[in-house]
């Protein structure tokens, strides 16, 4: 690899890729094997693998405050102190609220990632397929626009994110989840088997099934010639992973890309803006402000791939203006930055059961139990669109403190293991709406001077209705296993939590109602490809991650052929 701090202004590459997170690393992977010259621009700092992971190996008594953020923290940065993955072995790896501002016109909790890897040393890791129930959803069900692609085009290419990427997970046989490239199993404990075994006997239409993700249970020959090795069910991974047990773009597609010899990567930078030229009808490279030093930069490519996360994607082609497009790059329908959705996971539950008392589990397994969505799957069947997935999880507490104990006794009850507790939570499909939208301020700045960002999301009439089948759904569900002390709520926490906001660049078939055709590529500007969250259509109900890896090596082998036909 080459580290590059000040490069010449004028310097060419074949490509260039604008983020290095899940998908910015899988584009700088595949383009740099294919022998393509590339840089990769990463706005954060940089960090390396294992060498820049600080609190991987540490103890709770290594932290202040015990892994908790102080209340000094908390006051000074309320929104990303939300996060379920924010805490004193982490934050390193967030950004404060301050550091780069943003204008809620409508409450929406903006969580990020700026550093050589992005959100992938953060993520939660979960993957599944989509299938042909999601890309056929829109034009069946009548909202967003039709997916000019479906599931057989993204097969072949889930196939091979997987196999590189390492997913465990069992083959399940179920039509809306499809199967994948899978690695062995993580397995259900003694009560999520038995809810398993309750719901199969209740319900005809639901499954519950292992949690597929990113983790490597049998690691593969070229996993460990990586350097990769198995997971050790430590669920530390938010702080890093030193074994390269989870995927991450550190531990595996940024080192792949650097073994070709054919990338280069610049922290630090902090793109502007995409140049156009009219008279070539093509972005000709990037204009790029030093996050440190506040000099300026330009880099020149052939094509570009736009990776900085869905919303700075939306910020910087909104941002990237000239006379053939003043209101944005390749934004002649007026669409961009709109029809953003995300997951909604404001229904949630907990439960107890009684049973099971001589039996525990071992480790710190990565994954949860999860049930695919069974709502409006072949028809249109409830008062809301679309459906949720379930994830729930099963454990025991350990140290259960009883208020009268004192001395010994409290000594002896802090030993002892708990009852079983359930939690189940909902992930949720919202309806992409053209309501839904970002735009840029016309009085803010950054203190890149780049204008801030005005997120206006918020929930709707479907979102609530949703959630209440949800709470119905699961409590009824828990009660036919046998639980007891079953307690469903509304977290009433705001879009954005959920990590998971697409759109805003959608993919269609038709240039007049979408940014980008079939392959990922703007339908006005041919040499700049997103393939970030922001390229989504829809958003399904699965997690998204392994879809943008998917449609990210699809796009670049596609990319690749087309430099060689000579047609970008």
């Amino acid at each position: 690899m080459h580290l590059q701090t000040k490069l010449n202004q004028e310097n060419t590459y074949d490509a260039i890729v604008i983020g290095s997170g899940i998908s910015g690393g899988i584009a700088a992977k595949e383009l740099c094997e294919k022998g393509l010259k590339t840089l990769v621009l990463e706005r954060g700092r940089d960090v390396k693998h294992v060498q820049d992971y600080p609190t991987a190996f540490s103890n709770p008594w290594d932290f202040d405050h015990r892994g908790r953020m102080p209340r000094a923290d908390e006051s000074q940065n309320p929104i990303v102190n939300k996060c379920y993955a924010y805490e004193e072995a982490t934050e390193h790896f967030f950004v404060k609220d301050q550091e780069h501002p943003y204008i809620q016109e409508r409450p929406f909790d903006w969580i990020r990632g700026y550093q050589v890897g992005g959100k992938s040393l953060i993520w939660a890791r979960q993957t599944q397929r989509w299938s042909d129930f999601e890309f056929e959803g829109p034009a069946r069900d009548g909202f967003a626009v039709d997916w000019p692609i479906r599931y057989k085009d993204l097969a072949p290419w889930y196939s091979h994110v997987e196999r590189f990427a390492g997913i465990s997970g069992n083959k399940d046989g179920i039509d809306s989840l499809p199967d994948g490239e899978f690695l062995k199993p993580w397995e259900l404990n003694c009560l999520e088997k038995h809810i398993q075994q309750r719901v199969k006997e209740n319900y005809a239409d639901r499954r519950v099934i292992i949690g597929r993700c990113a983790h490597l249970t049998d690691p593969q020959e070229h996993h460990l010639a990586a350097g990769r090795s198995a997971c050790q069910a430590r669920h530390l991974c938010y702080r890093g992973c030193p074994y390269g047990a989870y995927f991450s773009s550190n531990s595996a597609s940024l080192p792949a890309a650097m073994a070709t010899g054919n990338l280069t990567i610049r922290p630090d930078s902090v793109v502007t803006e995409i140049l156009f030229d009219e008279q070539k009808n093509k972005a000709t490279g990037v204009r790029v402000i030093d996050r440190i030093s506040k000099e300026e930069f330009v880099y020149k490519a052939r094509i570009i791939f736009v990776n900085a996360a869905c919303l700075n994607t939306n910020l910087l082609l909104m941002n990237s203006k000239s006379s053939r497009f003043p209101e944005g790059l390749g934004n002649e329908n007026g669409l961009l930055g709109k029809f953003i959705a995300f997951h909604q996971y404001r229904g949630q539950g907990s439960a107890s059961f009684e049973g099971f008392e001589d039996q525990y589990y071992f480790g710190r397994r990565p994954t949860s139990a999860f049930m695919p969505s069974f709502r409006n799957l072949r028809k249109q069947e409830m008062d809301f669109q679309r459906g949720y997935m379930v994830a729930f999880s099963a454990s025991r507490a350990r140290g259960v403190q009883s208020p009268e104990s004192f001395g010994a006794p409290l000594k002896e009850s802090l030993s002892e293991i708990g009852p079983w507790q359930i939690y189940i939570q909902m992930q949720g499909e919202t309806i992409p709406k053209e309501s839904n939208h970002v735009r840029l301020s016309e009085t803010e700045t950054d203190d890149w001077g780049m204008p801030q960002l005005i997120t206006s999301i918020s929930y709707d009439d479907n979102d609530h209705k949703m959630m209440k089948d949800f709470q119905e759904q699961a409590s009824e569900m828990l009660e036919k296993a046998g639980c007891q002390k079953i307690s469903m709520f509304d977290s009433q926490q705001n879009p954005g939590l959920d990590i998971h906001e697409m759109g805003g660049v959608r993919m269609g078939k038709d240039p007049k109602a979408s940014l980008l055709n079939e392959w990922n590529q703007m339908h006005a500007c041919q040499n700049v490809f997103v393939t970030d969250g922001a390229c989504m259509t829809s958003v399904g109900n699965q997690n998204p991650s392994l879809t943008f890896m998917a449609l990210t090596a699809r796009a670049v082998d596609y990319a690749y052929k087309s430099l060689n036909r000579l047609d970008l």
